[in-house]
């Protein structure tokens, strides 16, 4: 038997329809999510920016100095440089292996002609010196035996030329080297600090620039996805208010509260962090993985090998994932229905002792969810700790391949670095997007739901307008049964070929044994219910054709089990309805509520807590009498409204009855027949047919079924027989 507690089975992790549904409540909101998918595309520049120029700053200007150059006699540089020996010295791309187009090769003998000359400062022996020539990059340095004709000369300018030997691939090039002094270093080195600084303002401003791009989008996606769910929540409520009453017989309260404030929250999630943040994850995935292979495409292929079986992993995780999240949601659920079961019976567990049983049950139910609950954490954290390990894996690859090229001088120490940090950035949004998985099948399975009570159709539905037809303002309380037949579920009669009437200002009262079907009658006259066959008239309208809101705008129900809302007596009253402060007193001072009422510390304004649980059952029934006097409605029903009242507050009510009666059509449900002696007609239901019908002296004189109820009644308390 299916456990009414327990959560409904999920539907598939994503589902494409239901997907189209939830982009609809997104679809007024689409300029202000495009503009958030941008905002999103330039965050990722700025992240993709910053590992960029601290590349910059460690090959240009940390290791600066050390790049290839060209002297040009000065005054002849196409660009500002540093000047030394009357000639001006401007660097090059690391990656230049030839001179510029049109320039002439370098020349044996002294530089300082037309044509510029290729150079580079190294260290040699603890040394720097200026090379005539570019270093092979990679290239080893030795020094040479002796001088090789056609190189520069031993002596330039007074410096002492050293001859060194690159060696690169077993193929070595002949340099002339010429010491540098550590001013002249410096000199070289002057540029760098203000590029430094520069640098340093741009990585600031893009850090600058993140954080604004970061708040703006997030206020707006937050602010969008609160004004979503706003509106779904919006519908849902609305919907339910428009749900029949066989609905609300069928779903318990927890879960219907669940839909509108936890499966809803589940959606602003997904909108927020899946829908439009997803676009990042992707972003930046794609941002590095072009940026790597700009930098270095051999380093990118290396970096990127792990991607396969991160994939696989993370496919294996959903799966996994899916099935732990799935089993904790059905525990948490039972858990949830278990508390509010067990919590709304307190007294019932109290009074009988059962409290250690309870708790056993509890511990049960408590011991699942733990246990799903551990199966969801060893998941993940088994996948965790399994993604930052090929992190890792990938990182020590990068370390050892490309750590052994900047020894040997194939790669720049800055690109090693900048890879370090791509690679950082490319497994965080892959650890996300697994995280993202778990939260769209989370908001499908919400999703699911939510929609499914959206397309709940009521079973009690207005007339067509074209088939509407409308009372006055103050219908005149005619009311007909005619031939009525009704069933909660298929053909259980409850009422069986019941047929009555009541004219405008009657007061009639239903009475019969538990479950004869009073109380059905009335749930019938208010439409909360329709019939299955025959038909119920107002004022010669048959009830459905009448929209619903004007139907019950006629009437009003004093219940046995009163509801009262959170606020205070004054609005339990009126019911946010525009009624005045006056009239208010009046309806309470009618059914003698008033002096009650003033007794309380704040009087008409004393809170009143959820369902009135400050207020005794006899207070709370009078706040109902009151309510609906408050209504002034043409047609009053009371559905064992005097039962939980005491005698003496019974006979004050019944005097009030007597007022309220007048010029309004009454139906009374009667518990004690000693409350209804006075009524215009006394209908007597058995097994959901009327048995009798007629006054009270009508049907005793009958000596029929009214009789026994009567002389039971009588019995029960200790009065004599009636004649």
């Amino acid at each position: 038997m299916e456990d009414f507690r327990e959560e409904e089975v999920l539907g598939k992790a994503y589902d494409s329809r239901i997907m189209a549904r939830l982009l609809t409540y997104a679809r007024p909101y689409w300029r202000v999510i495009a503009l958030c998918v941008l905002l999103l595309a330039g965050i990722s520049l700025v992240d993709l920016l910053r590992p960029y120029l601290l590349k910059t700053a460690i090959d240009d200007h940390l290791n600066g100095w050390t790049k290839p150059m060209l002297a040009y006699p000065a005054g002849t540089a196409p660009a500002r440089g540093i000047t030394l020996e009357n000639l001006e010295f401007i660097r090059i791309s690391a990656d230049s292996q030839a001179l510029p187009p049109g320039q002439s090769a370098p020349v044996p003998g002294l530089p300082g002609g037309a044509s510029p000359q290729p150079c580079q400062i190294t260290t040699f022996e603890g040394e720097a010196y200026l090379v005539w020539g570019w270093i092979p990059r990679g290239a080893s340095l030795s020094r040479a035996q002796e001088h090789i004709p056609g190189l520069p000369a031993p002596t330039w300018r007074g410096r002492e030329a050293v001859l060194l030997t690159a060696t690169l691939d077993q193929k070595s090039t002949p340099l002339v080297a010429y010491p540098l002094t550590p001013e002249e270093v410096r000199l070289f080195r002057s540029g760098d600090g203000p590029a430094l600084w520069r640098i340093a303002f741009f990585y600031l401003l893009a850090i600058v620039a993140g954080f604004v791009l970061n708040y703006t989008q997030v206020q707006l996606l937050q602010f969008t996805g609160q004004r979503i769910i706003f509106g779904i929540r919006q519908d849902l409520f609305r919907h339910l208010q428009g749900l029949s009453a066989s609905f609300f017989d069928r779903n318990p309260v927890g879960r219907l509260v669940t839909r509108v404030a936890n499966d809803t929250e589940a959606l602003n999630e997904m909108y927020t962090s899946v829908l439009v943040n997803l676009f990042r994850d992707l972003f930046i995935i794609a941002g590095v993985i072009m940026v790597m292979f700009r930098l270095n495409y051999r380093l990118a292929l290396l970096a990127l090998a792990i991607l396969p079986v991160v994939t696989v992993i993370s496919f294996l995780y959903a799966g996994q994932a899916r099935a732990a999240w799935r089993e904790v949601r059905v525990r948490l659920a039972r858990i949830n229905a278990f508390l509010a079961e067990s919590i709304s019976g307190m007294r019932t567990i109290q009074v009988f002792a059962r409290e250690k049983e309870q708790a056993q049950e509890f511990n049960e139910v408590n011991l699942n969810h733990y246990r799903a609950s551990m199966r969801e954490l060893y998941v993940f954290a088994v996948f965790r700790p399994t993604l930052d390990f090929l992190s890792s894996l990938s990182l020590a690859l990068l370390l050892w391949y490309g750590g052994g090229k900047v020894l040997q001088g194939a790669l720049s120490l800055g690109v090693l670095f900048a890879f370090i940090s791509y690679i950082q950035q490319l497994f965080r949004p892959i650890l996300e997007l697994a995280e993202k998985f778990n939260i769209l099948q989370q908001a499908m399975a919400s999703a699911e739901r939510i929609f499914q009570l959206l397309d709940t159709r009521p079973t009690v539905v207005d007339p067509p307008p074209d088939r509407a037809q409308h009372l006055p303002a103050r219908a005149s309380g005619r009311i007909e049964f005619r031939n009525v037949w009704f069933a909660y579920e298929e053909e259980n009669w409850v009422l069986r070929d019941v047929s009555f009437q009541v004219e405008p200002g009657q007061t009639v009262a239903f009475v019969g044994h538990t479950g004869a079907g009073k109380t059905s009658i009335m749930s019938l006259l208010g439409r909360f219910y329709d019939v299955q066959r025959g038909a119920i008239y107002l004022d010669g309208i048959d009830i459905r054709d009448i929209p619903q809101k004007e139907l019950r705008r006629q009437m009003a129900l004093v219940a046995q089990d009163v509801f009262l809302f959170t606020g205070d007596i004054k609005s339990n009253i009126r019911l946010n309805a525009p009624i005045p402060d006056e009239e208010v007193v009046r309806a309470a001072q009618l059914v003698h509520a008033d002096p009650f009422i003033r007794s309380l510390p704040r009087g008409y304004a004393e809170p009143v807590a959820e369902r009135g649980a400050t207020l005794s059952t006899g207070q709370r029934q009078l706040l109902a009498f009151a309510r609906a006097v408050a209504f002034n409605p043409p047609v009053l029903v009371l559905d064992e409204a005097t039962a939980n009242i005491d005698s003496e507050t019974e006979a004050l009510i019944q005097a009030a009855l007597q007022k309220l009666s007048r010029g309004r059509t009454t139906l009374i449900v009667a518990h004690r027949l000693s409350t209804i002696q006075r009524a215009d007609q006394i209908i007597v239901l058995h097994k959901g047919r009327i048995r009798e019908q007629g006054t009270h002296e009508e049907l005793l004189a009958r000596r029929g079924l009214y009789y026994k109820l009567w002389r039971l009644q009588f019995e029960e308390e200790g009065a004599t027989e009636p004649v």
